[in-house]
């Protein structure tokens, strides 16, 4: 009798479904940022960039990461999970993930202009808040720049 084992995913693994959201956006014309929430070895949501489509501000990639997860899940509350996402979390998306109890976050590319999960501020890990999230950043970052500077440079280039 053959035993099968299941060899877990790696960040890096998750981290390129996650790219693979962010490619979706962008075939939308939308700034490419992905995001999946995983728990116990599936993914449990999924989220793409949706702003200019959606006309919505809050239409962030970990936002709608998070609402598919809580409708999968039947809760608001994602104990056990771990969101990847391709760019760092800003303010909003931070606190979205903190009131979700996501104990665990993975980034691919830092943010210096909203980054809220160590650039600019550390809201994820900030004790004066009744959770606080585990961060591992920077995988995959040349992958997830690069999406991001592509779409930029191409939407430089149209413009002229």
């Amino acid at each position: 009798m053959e035993v099968y084992r299941i060899i877990p995913y790696t960040d890096e693994q998750w981290m390129r479904l996650a790219i693979q959201e962010a490619m979706k956006a962008e075939e939308l014309g939308e700034v490419p940022i992905g995001a999946i929430l995983v728990k116990d070895q599936q993914v449990i949501g999924r989220g793409y960039n949706r702003r200019e489509i959606d006309k919505d501000a809050l239409a962030h990639a970990e936002i709608m990461a998070i609402s598919d997860a809580s409708r999968t899940l039947g809760g608001w509350r994602l104990p056990d999970t771990t969101l990847y996402v391709t760019l760092e979390p800003c303010p909003m998306c931070a606190g979205a993930i903190l009131q979700a109890r996501i104990p665990r976050v993975v980034y691919g590319t830092g943010d210096p202009k909203a980054g809220c999960a160590g650039t600019l501020y550390n809201l994820l890990q900030d004790e004066r808040f009744n959770h606080q999230v585990q961060v591992t950043s920077n995988v995959l970052q040349q992958e997830c720049t690069q999406l991001l500077k592509n779409f930029f440079r191409k939407l430089r280039a149209s413009k002229r």
